[in-house]
């Protein structure tokens, strides 16, 4: 029986532990939909479940589980791919000869798409709180028409499509309602940069995990074109050794070629003619 009853508690406690993982998946899902009916429309929002896979998805499937030509779907995808968040890559069909693409959805990139979406609305509830706190608003209850004091004043607080006076309209209710809004988009931006923070460090395990099998690759590569270089380094001086060989005999020849090419030209003396010396024949004077 007690073993029983510990079985039974163990049960229970895997339970409850696994239900807050579902409930978080869930609500990201429901970020995920809002994004795609923000960019898109509602009429898009069956994509989500089929783009959120580890794996990037085929067009043609797509088109096919959302019931749509492909045309239609890629009209769809384009235009998400426009805000960056989704990501493809095309692959050739080796028979036809056309690009097919896959697709797959960017859940970080969509999670701080829809935060920057929370900010401004919550920046926007802001102003308003303030405005419905420090200003008075007067409404006509037949046309349902609210304006601010200062319209009422210019109007004579009257309305100007019937003529009826206007009432003072009151804020506390409004305002009541629009703190819990404002509270609620505060819980919000908390999860998703809750969020955020785990798909970047899931991001970040794939990235070091595709940089270790680069690395891998690497190695293997290198070990590879070692061996190849070990085997060349063997059988070079055998082959250099050989050249050698045949060199040499080329080389006596080439010697004696030239040896026997190159005679020795006669170095010709250059004669110098020797100018006749005219001699001076001096006349005997004659005696008288």
């Amino acid at each position: 029986m007690t073993i029983q009853k510990t079985k039974i508690k163990e049960k229970t406690e895997n339970e409850k532990s696994s239900l807050p993982s579902n409930n978080q998946d869930n609500t990201l899902k429901k970020i995920l939909r809002e994004v795609i009916t923000l960019v898109v429309g509602k009429q898009a929002e069956e994509i989500v479940d089929l783009l959120d896979t580890k794996k990037h998805v085929n067009e043609f499937l797509l088109a096919k589980k959302l019931d749509l030509t492909i045309n239609q779907t890629r009209n769809i995808l384009y235009k998400i791919s426009d805000h960056g968040l989704v990501s493809y890559i095309r692959k050739k069909d080796k028979k036809k000869g056309w690009y097919t693409y896959f697709w797959k959805i960017e859940v970080l990139k969509s999670l701080k798409f829809m935060k920057n979406v929370l900010i401004k609305k919550i920046g926007q509830l802001k102003h308003k709180i303030k405005s419905r706190e420090t200003k008075r608003f007067y409404v006509c209850d037949r046309c349902a028409i609210e304006i601010t004091e200062e319209h009422a004043l210019i109007c004579n607080f009257t309305c100007n499509e019937c003529g009826d006076i206007l009432s003072l309209k009151d804020n506390v209710k409004l305002i009541r309602d629009m703190k819990k809004n404002f509270e609620k988009l505060k819980k919000e931006l908390e999860f998703l940069e809750e969020e955020i923070i785990k798909e970047t460090e899931k991001v970040e395990k794939i990235k070091l995990k595709e940089i270790k099998k680069e690395k891998a690759k690497t190695q293997k590569k290198s070990g590879k074109k070692k061996i190849v270089k070990v085997k060349k380094s063997i059988k070079k001086p055998t082959k250099k050794s050989i050249k050698k060989k045949l060199i040499k005999k080329p080389v006596k020849k080439k010697s004696l070629k030239k040896t026997v090419k190159i005679k020795k030209k006669p170095i010709k003396k250059k004669l110098v003619k020797k100018k006749p010396i005219k001699k001076k024949i001096t006349k005997k004077k004659s005696k008288k």
